[in-house]
C-alpha cells in the first residue's frame, strides 16, 4: 500500500485479523510461561517444605533423645532412693520391735 492509496474495509479486516492472531499468540505464550512458572514455584515450595520437615524431625529426635536420657537418669536415681528408703523402713521397724517388744533376758 502506497501513501496515497486508500484503505478499504477489507484492508482493515485483514489488519484486524492479524492483530487478533498476534494477541492470541501472545496470550498463549503468557499462559504457557505462567503455567511453567507456577509449576516451578510449586516444585520449589514442596522442596522447601520437605527441608523444613526434615529439620523439624531432626530437632524433635534430638529433644526426644535428651529427654529419654533425663528420664532414664531419674529412674536410676529413683530406684536407688527407693532401695535406701526400704532399708530405713526396715531399720525403723526393727527399732520399734525392740522398743515395744523387749527381748526376755
Amino acid at each position: 500500500m502506497a501513501n496515497n492509496d486508500h484503505v478499504t474495509k477489507a484492508d482493515l479486516k485483514i489488519l484486524q485479523d492479524a492483530i487478533k492472531a498476534d494477541l492470541n499468540e501472545v496470550r498463549d505464550e503468557l499462559r504457557n510461561e505462567m503455567k511453567a512458572g507456577s509449576e516451578t514455584l510449586r516444585a520449589e515450595l514442596i522442596e522447601g517444605m520437605r527441608d523444613i520437615e526434615t529439620k523439624l524431625l531432626k530437632a524433635f529426635y534430638g529433644f526426644a533423645e535428651s529427654t529419654q536420657k533425663r528420664v532414664s537418669e531419674g529412674e536410676r536415681t529413683s530406684s536407688g532412693l527407693t532401695e535406701r528408703l526400704g532399708t530405713l523402713e526396715r531399720r525403723i521397724t526393727d527399732l520399734e520391735k525392740k522398743v515395744n517388744f523387749p527381748h526376755a533376758s
